[in-house]
């Protein structure tokens, strides 16, 4: 894998998963605004990928992949991914993935911890 470019947190996770796996729709959401986090961070991820190395295989498997991509992502600074992984095939009969649910816990203080 080549270099990653510097830039956002969101704009790594794009670049990286569109090198290592070359997916045929990718979506990268910054979920981090419904959470209990400081203004503008860049923690919480919902990612939407298709890709033909997904074909056939359990979403475990699918998974794995993914976090073997972000690995050293995962932490700090990525606290939490909602990963949604499809086969092209898989893809075209459903076409939208379910929606993050709300946030439910944590609260920061003025100095932005989170708690």
């Amino acid at each position: 894998m080549s270099v990653p470019p510097l830039g956002s947190v969101q704009e790594r996770v794009e670049y990286r998963l569109k090198e290592g796996l070359s997916p045929v729709h990718l979506q990268v959401e910054n979920e981090s605004y419904m959470h209990s986090v400081p203004t503008d961070s860049e923690t919480h991820f919902r990612i939407v990928i298709v890709a033909d190395a997904f074909e056939g295989r359990r979403q475990v498997q699918c998974h794995q992949a993914v976090y073997g991509l972000l690995n050293d992502m995962i932490g700090k600074p990525i606290h939490a991914l909602a990963l949604h992984t499809y086969g092209p095939g898989e893809w075209e009969s459903t076409k939208e993935a379910p929606a993050s649910p709300a946030c439910m816990g944590g609260s920061t203080d003025k100095g932005g911890r989170v708690h």
